[in-house]
């Protein structure tokens, strides 16, 4: 089994939220990205720093795109892959809200004021605990109310999750490009989807891109009828079984 693993988690989401990933993986080297000091489109050479290679990568949602850009451009690097609920490569979002156009500097401009006159600190470990009550079916959230307050009510954790929202649309074309003319060789690759819980109304349509990704990667598909998109809060005993597989 690979003995040191990655897991670079989703949009807004925290690395104490795969505590029970952890608990269910043998002693070893994992290190799960902390998004608010590494952010997680950062480019390859700020995700690997630190990190023991070869590796084993798993990604969660945009997490996902960034693994895949890991393993596409540094094949050499990455001995097995995890796509927890992916992003898609077709998830490009709006142009006019891309990285310095006008309407980037406009909800900029608005979320930096909501973080000077203390929204987040009043909301922002409600507005989490709405995230997790769709994201998941057993609305299990692992942090600690002084943990999410620390990371949801922080004056800038709103401006965090937008460059990280808009940071993947542009990997995600990247990415795109990338699979045009993948490496010879790949990792194996375990694709987990979720099509359960809130997830079940897309589920059709976001099945099928999975699978179209999965046949570009020669990947496993694995279907998780009984999760929702935060897969490591509803079945982190599939994400541990596809580490151990």
């Amino acid at each position: 089994m690979t003995s040191n693993w990655v897991v670079v988690p989703g949009l807004a989401e925290a690395p104490e939220e795969f505590g029970d990933v952890l608990a269910l993986l043998p002693a070893g080297d994992v290190r799960v990205l902390d998004p608010w000091l590494t952010p997680i489109t950062a480019p390859v050479s700020e995700l690997r720093r630190g990190v023991t290679l070869p590796v084993g990568l798993l990604g969660h949602s945009i997490g996902g795109l960034a693994v895949l850009r890991w393993a596409l451009t540094h094949p050499g690097e990455v001995e097995r892959l995890v796509l927890i609920d992916s992003s898609l490569t077709s998830e490009t979002g709006w142009r006019w809200l891309y990285p310095g156009t006008v309407g980037d500097r406009v909800v900029r401009a608005v979320l930096r004021g909501v973080g000077r006159f203390g929204v987040p600190q009043l909301i922002g470990t409600a507005a989490r605990r709405v995230l997790i009550r769709v994201g998941s079916m057993r609305n299990n959230d692992l942090l600690s109310r002084a943990t999410a307050r620390r990371r949801y009510g922080a004056a800038g954790s709103w401006l965090l999750f937008w460059d990280e929202l808009t940071g993947s649309w542009e990997l995600a074309a990247e990415v795109a490009r990338l699979l045009e003319s993948p490496p010879d060789v790949l990792p194996p690759t375990v694709v987990l989807v979720a099509t359960g819980g809130s997830s079940r109304f897309t589920a059709n349509g976001w099945l099928a891109g999975q699978r179209a990704l999965a046949a570009r990667l020669n990947a496993t598909v694995e279907v998780l009828p009984d999760s929702a998109h935060l897969v490591h809060l509803d079945r982190p005993d599939a994400i541990a079984k596809a580490v151990l597989g």
